[in-house]
């Protein structure tokens, strides 16, 4: 008799993140990742939980919350079996929220040029905030390698050196970087859980989701917390197509609106994703709204992609499409870490 093939599924999810996903990036999790796949067990605890709460990062950033420490598998097997019931208890109250202000340097070239363009300051608005940490891009430094044409660097006007974050992006293509910061009047988000900057257990969940051996994000992280703890965003708690439009009535009038988000759509089923575009189209109607997307290639893949164009996963490779008001113009770096500019609608 044949022996059963291995079922496709959560151990297949595991294995995809240690092979493709953390190398590269977490030796650790690649490790771990590819060890979980293979272990039955734990598969099998796994798959007592929700599906939207079986996900690698989900799991293993609960263990790191709870004190997991960088290790051999067997460790952290023995840490899970001392701590499961612990481990189920946050994977099952938290979500993947990662808040990472990287991204800022890809979206700052989209954000100076509406800014430019507009003749105006600028109000934002996040859907998808978490801490709200993505809304501060006139506070943080910059710093983008473009290959031969040296490196420009950009600081928040008035800052102290050290007080605020310096995001760091390699730039590839005819990235239009702005010569100075946007300024924005007004900074808004939603989310179905805002994460309290000012609460220890929420920015110890924001230090737990990044992985273990990556201390420069953590930095980030911690240098970022301290600009939005200075003047706290607004955020808003709730379903995004809930409260959206009446948040984009709180904006200034006097001011260009954006609207964005990242690695947001592909946790909105399809009739989700089609209202969000309806309201888009009405914001961009009534208000001359502008619309950022920045989405990786789990949205590319649904049926109803229309949110990012078609393009060939493989060139993505991980990264994310970056669009300005539906058109793609750019491939971005998940975290920020590099931006290669592409003519606008270019597939």
């Amino acid at each position: 008799m044949a022996p059963a093939a291995e079922p496709a599924g959560t151990a297949d999810w595991y294995r995809h993140f240690g092979t493709v996903d953390a190398p590269g990036n977490s030796a650790c999790y690649a490790e771990w990742s590819v060890a979980i796949a293979d272990d039955p067990e734990l598969i099998r605890r796994i798959d007592a939980w929700p599906h939207n709460k079986r996900q690698p990062l989900l799991m293993l950033a609960a263990a790191r919350f709870l004190g997991a420490r960088i290790g051999p598998y067997r460790e952290f097997r023995s840490f899970l079996d001392a701590r499961w019931d612990d481990v189920s208890r946050i994977v099952l109250s938290r979500s993947t929220q990662t808040n990472e202000a990287g991204r800022c340097a890809a979206l700052l070239p989209s954000l100076a040029r509406i800014a430019a363009a507009e003749g105006r300051p600028l109000a934002l608005i996040e859907v998808g905030a978490s801490a709200g940490l993505a809304l501060f891009p006139d506070r943080y430094g910059y710093e983008y390698d473009g290959g031969p044409g040296g490196v420009t660097r950009l600081a928040p006007a008035g800052a102290a050196a050290g007080s605020y974050p310096v995001l760091r992006c390699a730039a590839t293509g005819p990235v239009p970087l702005p010569t100075g910061l946007p300024a924005v009047v007004w900074r808004a988000g939603i989310d179905l859980n805002p994460l309290d900057i000012k609460d220890p257990d929420d920015v110890a969940w924001l230090e737990a989701l990044i992985w273990p051996e990556q201390v420069f994000r953590r930095e980030r992280l911690r240098q970022a917390i301290g600009v939005a703890q200075a003047d706290p965003p607004l955020l808003v708690a709730g379903e995004l197509n809930e409260q959206l439009m009446a948040l984009a009535g709180q904006a200034p009038a006097d001011a260009a609106l954006v609207v964005f988000h990242s690695a947001v759509m592909a946790y909105l089923d399809a009739a989700g994703r089609e209202r969000f575009r309806d309201t888009m189209a009405l914001l961009a109607a009534d208000r001359g709204c502008h619309w950022i997307s920045n989405e990786g290639h789990t949205v590319i893949v649904q049926a109803d992609s229309s949110v990012v164009p078609e393009m060939d996963a493989a060139r993505l490779g991980g990264r994310f499409l970056l669009l300005e008001d539906g058109l793609p113009v750019a491939i971005a770096g998940p975290h920020g870490q590099g931006l290669e500019w592409i003519e606008a609608g270019a597939g």
